[in-house]
């Protein structure tokens, strides 16, 4: 009993210590991880999206870019019509991902035909 009393004096104070976080002050304000995280993976999205090709196919731009922030899939004119989003910029500072802050990349039947500003996407018919 006296052991585990002591035990507990020394760790409890210990684990006081030891927890805490981290938080960065830039020229912006307080910036929490969660934000730096989300600027590396927009960094990185750009670099990827920078060396895609046009006429690639669906499985190869997703196992390079991984799961999008949104993707819509819908027919039009007898073509199956992909459109994936993925976070390239970073307009709003409430941490949540819109599609103005994507780009966005458009297969159809599985080939990726044109890639633009996530804002900027209709579905006009683009299949002819």
């Amino acid at each position: 009993m006296k052991k585990s009393i002591i035990a507990l004096l020394i760790a409890a104070p210990l684990a006081m210590t030891l927890s805490g976080c981290v938080i960065k002050i830039n020229d912006d304000g307080i910036e929490h991880g969660m934000v730096g995280d989300s600027e590396n993976r927009t960094y990185e999205n750009r670099k990827k999206i920078a060396k895609i090709q046009l006429g690639s196919s669906f499985m190869d731009i997703q196992e390079k870019l991984g799961v999008s922030d949104f993707s819509e899939t819908y027919s039009e004119g007898g073509n199956t019509v992909r459109v994936l989003y993925y976070r390239t910029q970073r307009k709003h500072k409430d941490g949540l991902t819109t599609k103005d802050e994507c780009t966005f990349l458009q297969f159809i039947n599985g080939q990726l035909v044109e890639t633009g500003n996530g804002g900027d996407y209709s579905k006009i018919d683009k299949t002819h």
